[in-house]
């Protein structure tokens, strides 16, 4: 059977309410033509794993709870062990519309005037032509402070720094499948600092995207704010090891082997 060039990765933690009705709409056609789907079940104690089986998609299943980060970077050494072109990260909540699988795809496909593709797309809630999203003030005061560390880190402006779901060209998946190349636990602005700085290219579209239905988000209460001075201290760090250490500074200039 030819290999898709796609890959969809989701991570999940006791998504059982949300997981199957979110599967059923990412079986459409036009998604299965190009996509396999990928369900990283976190060691749930419910039948997130389950579900995700019994509709025939393939399941990795931690044995322990390992965090969003690990689930992510074990998708990723999937991908390139698979050697799929084209990697897409989605929430098992529901939360990212199908919709923008088609949008973030064809985004990776796409070739600048200097042929060159996007190596990261981000599918962004708070550009022109987003759907309207419902954010807390706490997530907001912490938005906006990531959006200035990478102004002032990289000299560029991301709307959504900690938008969840991305489309990732080969280039980029390998890279963050190596050791140390990306956080196993809270991988967000600080990752895409980081791959700015190394030179890859990371473009926004506009995203749609829903309040969560059912379960409790992982960055509920106070978490926002831990998350926060969590984030904060890492983008600096990233900032460091790069700028001031020069720690993997020729990667995006690496070629992956097809």
């Amino acid at each position: 059977m030819e290999r898709k060039s796609l890959l969809i990765i989701i991570p999940a933690y006791n998504e059982g309410k949300n997981i199957g009705a979110f599967l059923e709409q990412l079986e459409q056609p036009e998604i299965r033509e190009i996509a396999d789907i990928l369900v990283m079940d976190d060691a749930s104690w419910d039948n997130t794993g389950e579900i995700a089986r019994s509709r025939g998609h393939k399941v990795v299943t931690h044995v322990y709870h390992l965090g969003y980060g690990s689930g992510l970077q074990v998708g990723y050494k999937y991908a390139a062990r698979k050697k799929y072109r084209y990697v897409i990260q989605m929430d098992a909540d529901g939360q990212h519309d199908v919709s923008n699988v088609m949008m973030l795809y064809q985004k990776m496909l796409a070739v600048d005037g200097n042929g060159r593709q996007p190596d990261i797309v981000l599918g962004s809630r708070f550009m022109e032509g987003s759907v309207t999203f419902p954010i807390s003030f706490v997530k907001r005061v912490a938005y906006a402070l990531f959006r200035l560390l990478i102004r002032l880190g990289t000299g560029k402006n991301i709307m959504d720094p900690t938008t969840g779901l991305q489309g990732l060209s080969r280039r980029a998946f390998s890279y963050y499948a190596g050791y140390n190349h990306f956080d196993d636990q809270y991988p967000d602005a600080n990752m895409i600092m980081q791959m700015m700085l190394l030179g890859y290219r990371v473009e926004e579209v506009p995203a749609i995207m829903h309040s969560r239905v059912e379960g409790v988000s992982m960055h509920s209460g106070w978490k926002p704010v831990l998350y926060m001075f969590r984030m904060f201290f890492s983008m600096v760090a990233v900032w460091v090891r790069i700028k001031l250490f020069h720690a993997d500074t020729g990667a995006a200039n690496e070629e992956t082997v097809s």
